[in-house]
């Protein structure tokens, strides 16, 4: 569905290449997994979660949810959630990566 309107999904964790790679494997996950283990793009989009000090085992985690990059890198779209339970509606997201195609 995401397809459709031009949208190419990837997934960033705070997991090494390596780890990343498996768990696709395993998962026969379909789009790519980033590695973000030092946190820069978690920072620079504005969404790492701060209730955890470096050092600590999961500090560069993000606050869960999806963002919509343009393909200039600049976030034009955030749904991020505080609590790592609740995802944003992908109804919300596709109804505006579709305002944005117009």
């Amino acid at each position: 569905m995401f397809v459709e309107v031009g949208i190419q999904i990837v997934s960033m964790s705070y997991d090494p290449v390596e780890t990343n790679r498996r768990f696709a494997q395993q998962r026969q996950i379909p789009f790519p997994i980033l590695s973000d283990e030092n946190a820069a793009h978690v920072k620079r989009f504005g969404i790492l979660n701060e209730d955890y000090e470096p050092g600590h085992r999961f500090y560069s985690i993000p606050h869960p949810g999806m963002l919509l990059v343009d393909t200039r890198g600049r976030v034009v779209a955030k749904f991020a959630e505080p609590r790592f339970r609740k995802r944003p509606s992908l109804d919300v997201v596709l109804a505006s990566a579709k305002a944005l195609g117009r």
